[in-house]
């Protein structure tokens, strides 16, 4: 079932060469694409690694992305929220999901700790906090990642108290700040 999954998913976006549009074009991008020849990037993030294979900015789609990315041990996602739904495909290494699904209250509190691995999946539901994090000091932890609505809008906690009204709105998001400008509103 997980072979048939990653290769469904890597068939929407694989890449050729051939194109010489801009990144943060699509036009002239053709339909099949080289993901070793896709721009990757840490974002300022030490020990991440992200591709976005299809995205709203970087390929049109209006419901879902998809993300390759690669943690090296020690390093994780800040705790977040989004609005949108994500589902994970392990695809090697291994780590920690931490997950506040009782997100309706305050403040996330104290999450749930789930061990993931290798050929393991798991979603995120609506606007429950989490984190995951690569606690194998020995191997990189790589994720598949897709989620819904983007562009993602994600806002970010300092600790899992942290009040809800005060996490701080990330948008756009690390790897749509070249291409999406967000629309800045006229106080005037």
């Amino acid at each position: 079932m997980r072979s048939w999954f990653i290769l469904f998913c890597l068939s929407l976006i694989l890449f050729s060469a051939t194109a010489e549009a801009s990144y943060c074009s699509i036009e002239g991008l053709p339909f099949v694409r080289n993901i070793s020849e896709l721009s990757q990037d840490n974002f300022g993030r030490g020990g991440l690694s992200h591709i976005t294979l299809a995205g709203s900015v970087s390929s049109g789609l209006k419901e879902v992305e998809v993300w390759l990315q690669t943690f090296a041990p020690g390093s994780r996602t800040p705790i977040h929220r989004h609005s949108g739904e994500e589902v994970f495909v392990v695809l090697k290494g291994s780590g920690t999901l931490y997950l506040a699904s009782n997100s309706h209250v305050k403040y996330p509190g104290k999450p749930q700790e789930y061990f993931i691995f290798s050929n393991s999946t798991f979603h995120i539901p609506v606007n429950d906090a989490h984190q995951v994090w690569n606690t194998n000091e020995h191997e990189d932890l790589q994720v598949l990642v897709t989620i819904s609505r983007p562009p993602v809008k994600v806002f970010i906690y300092d600790d899992w108290y942290m009040p809800h009204t005060a996490a701080k709105l990330k948008y756009p998001y690390y790897w749509d700040e070249q291409c999406l400008q967000a629309t800045v509103k006229d106080e005037l």
